[in-house]
């Protein structure tokens, strides 16, 4: 037991190193700073807090990264269209706005290993027609703009089909008031906007399923590495589940907990 310890330190003790070591090389857009470029309109991946912080998933997972690498955390708050463009043109270090991969964003920039899943789902009206993805040939669809939903939404129904809102709100208060059929954006973000609009739903079914990652400058390779270094060591030490499970796993859990407890009461009686 003694030397399976010992062993654990020692490779615990290998990665620190080799993290701190990286972190000494890398250079940001300001010394002792890491610039995060991002859309915080899209919970519970970043939004904007009662007090006017930000919070969600990419931003805690950020700021821990920037620790790591002796950094303090600057959120540059921009439309989503601009993200990518940012970090390509050196305003900012890094783009995390629940950053799908894609081809052509690799063309630009590069990425990170994947730290989250997405999923595109669909919202409708409670007393919608449209049912499962068959049924959105003809229909009118928004979209966040600039989003991998946009793109495959025009490539699959052509663009005339397709509406682009600035962020996710909007295009969810156009379905509101009717002046598009669905929505189609990202599962967490969708049952954020489901939970505060009355009279909304998601479809049981999956549009498309895409990676996440974080979207660095091409010419600044030693943060492209520092930043693996340490999503690697967060992702083995279950710190990216943790910050992941706050804010999406954390009222399933509670509720199957209540679930459990009410069983079990129903049971005694």
């Amino acid at each position: 037991m003694k030397k399976i310890l010992s062993m654990a330190l020692a490779a615990a003790m290998v990665m620190s190193m080799t993290v701190n070591a990286a972190a000494a090389e890398v250079s940001t857009v300001e010394a002792g700073k890491l610039y995060m470029a991002t859309n915080a309109a899209f919970p519970p991946y970043e939004l904007v807090a009662d007090d006017g912080t930000f919070e969600g998933i990419d931003v805690e997972i950020a700021t821990a990264i920037a620790e790591k690498l002796g950094l303090e955390l600057v959120v540059d708050d921009m439309d989503f269209t601009a993200v990518v463009t940012s970090v390509q043109t050196g305003k900012d270090d890094i783009a995390m706005a629940g950053l799908t991969v894609t081809e052509e964003r690799k063309q630009n920039i590069d990425f990170s290993d994947t730290y989250a899943t997405g999923i595109q789902v669909i919202i409708v009206t409670e007393d919608s027609a449209i049912a499962t993805v068959d049924d959105l040939e003809g229909k009118l669809i928004g979209c966040q703009e600039g989003t991998t939903g946009y793109m495959y939404c025009s490539d699959d129904y052509g663009e005339e089909n397709v509406v682009a809102f600035p962020n996710g709100a909007n295009a969810v208060q156009a379905l509101m008031t009717g002046k598009v059929d669905c929505v189609i954006i990202d599962n967490e973000p969708a049952k954020a906007f489901v939970a505060a609009n009355e009279g909304l739903k998601i479809l049981d079914t999956t549009y498309v399923v895409e990676d996440y990652a974080i979207g660095v400058n091409k010419e600044n390779p030693e943060l492209l590495a520092a930043i693996n270094g340490v999503l690697k060591e967060m992702i083995e030490d279950g710190s990216v589940k943790a910050i992941v499970d706050k804010y999406i796993n954390a009222g399933t859990e509670e509720e199957t907990a209540e679930e459990t407890a009410e069983e079990t009461t129903a049971e005694a009686k």
